[in-house]
């Protein structure tokens, strides 16, 4: 068993905890007391937010009735989880929340994104990123800029390598036509948008939904992420970005409306094809 994030390794255990438990319709009160500890012990272990060492976790294991082999995969994920995240260094510079998104975006098999005004985050050039910076944060010292921007280019790593993400992102026409950063900045980055949807065929599928489609419920909404893990065991997550807030959402519910929104997208955007075009033309009116 191989992990890329210790966020989803901990996630994972959680679960496999939590579903146990509620199985065998014992509450967390009742687990912690077996193993003497406290309810919000067990309840941190269940969302991935508090480590277990390795013998609490045999004991929960045995109150929760798990065979031999099932204890062995529990105490791997369990490692899993307490290796340190590249994201650990700049641990003070971001909220808590944002670090699990890291994890999570770190550990995903596939990202579904939407962005109505920028291009995705994980395909954004170095000036790009800082033209945001810069522009969402006038008084942001620049050493944190730079910081911040690293670890934007950091998080781009997951499209390369043996086992790159599989990112399919919709772009409204109006995040190519944005001078987010001046034209010189935006050419480029319209430039390294199309290297990068020829460099990974098989892996990024970027489709732009132009001014000419009609009404869809992702207009005028915020940008978000759609997750997907591999093995069918972890659920789907939604991260979502607004002026003031972000917000990670678990709830299947809401969960299945920002998928039937991402495919709404989809169905007023233009195929893989003509995105790329209209990318190329924009970029060469910017020359």
């Amino acid at each position: 068993m191989a992990f890329t994030s210790p966020t989803v390794a901990a996630w994972e255990l959680g679960l496999r905890l939590r579903e146990r438990r509620e199985l065998m319709d014992i509450t967390a009160a009742s687990a912690a007391k077996a193993i003497h500890t406290g309810q919000s012990f067990v309840s941190g272990v269940e969302t991935g937010r508090v480590k277990i060492n390795a013998r609490k976790l045999a004991e929960l294991a045995a109150v929760l009735d798990f065979d031999e082999d099932e204890v062995g995969e529990l105490q791997q994920l369990r490692e899993a989880a307490g290796k340190r995240a590249w994201w650990s260094p700049y641990s003070a510079m971001f909220s808590a929340e944002v670090l699990r998104y890291f994890g999570f975006e770190a550990g995903a098999e596939s990202i579904r994104a939407y962005s109505a005004g920028l291009i995705t985050s994980l395909l954004q050039t170095e000036d790009y990123a800082m033209a945001i910076m810069n522009g969402g944060a006038p008084s942001i010292r620049l050493a944190e800029a730079n910081r911040r921007v690293e670890v934007r280019m950091k998080r781009q790593q997951r499209l390369e390598g043996g086992d790159p993400i599989r990112l399919t992102t919709v772009i409204a026409e109006s995040g190519l036509r944005q001078m987010v950063g001046g034209r010189e900045v935006m050419a480029a980055q319209l430039r390294h948008l199309a290297a990068k949807i020829d460099q990974h065929p098989d892996t990024l599928d970027v489709r732009i939904v132009p001014f000419s489609a009609d009404y869809h419920n992702a207009i005028g909404g915020s940008t978000f992420y759609i997750l997907g893990f591999a093995g069918g065991r972890l659920p789907d997550l939604v991260w979502q970005e607004t002026v003031s807030t972000t917000d990670l959402i678990d709830q299947p519910m809401r969960i299945r409306e920002y998928s039937l929104a991402h495919s709404q997208a989809m169905d007023h955007a233009l195929d893989r094809s003509e995105s790329l075009r209209l990318i190329e033309q924009i970029g060469k009116e910017l020359e």
